[in-house]
């Protein structure tokens, strides 16, 4: 998995997620939930090499970072929910687990 960003002149960052093949895990469904939306699932895109990949737009500075997961959903329609296996950091959720973190403001 990767987290790649791109700060614009409009003090915008654009946020593109990939999840590799592997990390797939075999998934039909992949979708980014987001702190920086309240949590509303984005459909991220099946590649044809077997990656999927998405992208959100964040002010910059607004917040010096947010919270993701990813939601993986199979064939046979059972679900999981996983971490970034390449997040800059992670943090505890109320629900017992960690939530993936990437920062929005310039190295």
């Amino acid at each position: 998995m990767s987290v790649s960003k791109k700060f614009t002149k409009d003090a915008k960052v654009n946020v593109t997620f990939t999840i590799k093949k592997a990390a797939a895990q075999g998934a039909v469904k992949i979708d980014l939930l987001c702190e920086h939306n309240g949590w509303q699932a984005v459909a991220m895109k099946p590649q044809k090499n077997g990656t999927f990949k998405g992208m959100i737009t964040v002010p910059e500075g607004e917040k010096p970072s947010y919270q993701y997961r990813f939601k993986y959903t199979f064939d046979d329609n059972s679900v999981k929910y996983d971490n970034d296996w390449d997040a800059e950091q992670y943090v505890s959720n109320p629900f017992g687990g960690d939530n993936s973190v990437f920062s929005a403001v310039r190295d």
